[in-house]
């Protein structure tokens, strides 16, 4: 598979129209409408579909298909963008935190941006509290996004990154800067999309931040979560009201895939027991 990639077609996708440079102002505008208009979300695996990791697989599905994805696929196409543009970026990876109550794997890719000055840590990849701003890899200092405030708190050897929510400061995820390979997350990415245990294989996951918010589904459940700190919730009873969410709030092109009304329906009955 080729690794061109296309800058042009990635930047249409996000709505990108301001002239580029290798410097902050641009890369928090990347990042932003990155996370705005490419969702997270993990339907391949939840219908059993293989996850590639290649560039060409990844710009069909996320660019051109206007589908979305999870950690792997929008890091590594963000990093792809970020790289075509003149930005240097080292793979990271991350052991999560956030709604753990155990320890696991470094599972999680992220990136570094180096030669900014502080080197920058950007991620497009978590979910319902994914990074729409950059932060500076600095230890002890709050830093505001175009949403959530977060921090970084040294743990152990490694940094620790934290939002600040109304009841405080919550861990999302620890992580080093060793650089990574990509063959690190063909093993990750593997497991998660396949194996019967992991989350992106038993539940139907997506998270979209926008203007006002974010939006978030778990299964039939969905959260609206306003800036200000309200929230809505909305329990879906039917496969159709699913698909008109994941089109009309998280902005995915849904797979025509016969089997998918079968699988919510039987994650809606799963939920109601």
């Amino acid at each position: 598979m080729t690794d061109h990639f296309d800058l042009d077609a990635y930047l249409a996708r996000i709505g990108h129209r301001e002239p580029l440079n290798a410097g902050r102002e641009t890369l928090n505008a990347i990042v932003l409408r990155h996370a705005q208009s490419i969702p997270f979300e993990n339907l391949d695996p939840l219908l059993g579909r293989e996850v590639r990791l290649d560039l060409a697989s990844l710009q069909a599905k996320l660019v051109l298909g206007r589908r979305g994805g999870y950690c792997f696929e929008q890091n590594r196409l963000l990093e792809a963008a970020l790289q075509s543009i003149g930005f240097r970026t080292r793979r990271l990876a991350a052991q999560v935190l956030w709604q753990q109550s155990r320890f696991l794997a470094r599972t999680h890719m992220l990136l570094l941006v180096e030669g900014q000055g502080p080197d920058l840590l950007v991620d497009v990849g978590f979910g319902g509290m994914t990074l729409t701003g950059v932060l500076q890899l600095m230890v002890g200092v709050e830093q505001e996004t175009p949403h959530e405030s977060f921090r970084l708190m040294r743990d152990g050897e490694d940094f620790r990154l934290e939002v600040k929510l109304r009841d405080g400061w919550s861990p999302i995820y620890r992580f080093d800067t060793r650089e990574r390979h990509l063959a690190d997350y063909e093993v990750y990415n593997y497991f998660l999309s396949t194996n019967p245990a992991s989350p992106f294989v038993r539940s139907l996951v997506a998270a979209r931040p926008g203007d006002h918010g974010r939006y978030a589904l778990l299964n039939n459940k969905l959260a609206i979560h306003h800036r200000g700190g309200s929230t809505e919730r909305r329990t879906l009873t039917t496969p159709a009201e699913i698909r008109d969410v994941l089109v009309d709030l998280f902005q995915i092109r849904v797979p025509a895939a016969v089997e998918l009304d079968a699988i919510l329906h039987d994650r809606i009955a799963n939920t109601a027991t």
